[in-house]
């Protein structure tokens, strides 16, 4: 099956709780569609670089994917009609990091003094 990174944007009002279950719900969408959400991380609260239906900030997750394209394709629909998603991206890639993603280790950069 393809494998895909997910990242969408829940609306900034919507509490943390409300994007663990949102998730939740289209990490189980994924799995009746045939395919498995191989690992999922939450990123927090950011800004954003503009204005995206009248939110300055986000919250932002990404999941990686191991599903039949017809599972994505639901989940995006579901996306697109849902008021907490206010914006989302799937890229279809030929492996998964097995690390944590960039936006996870920023955090340890900072720590160790590094600047870009």
């Amino acid at each position: 099956m393809p494998l895909y990174e997910h990242v969408f944007l829940a609306r900034q009002d919507v509490s943390n709780a409300q994007v663990e279950a949102l998730t939740k719900e289209y990490t189980d969408l994924i799995e009746q569609g045939g395919g498995k959400v191989t690992k999922s991380e939450y990123w927090g609260v950011k800004s954003l670089a503009y204005k995206i239906k009248k939110s300055r900030k986000a919250h932002f997750s990404l999941l990686n994917i191991d599903a039949p394209p017809a599972a994505v394709a639901e989940m995006e629909r579901r996306m697109g009609l849902s008021a907490e998603i206010i914006r989302f991206l799937t890229v279809k890639v030929d492996e998964h990091e097995t690390e944590p993603s960039v936006m996870m280790r920023k955090g340890d950069r900072d720590e160790r003094g590094e600047r870009d």
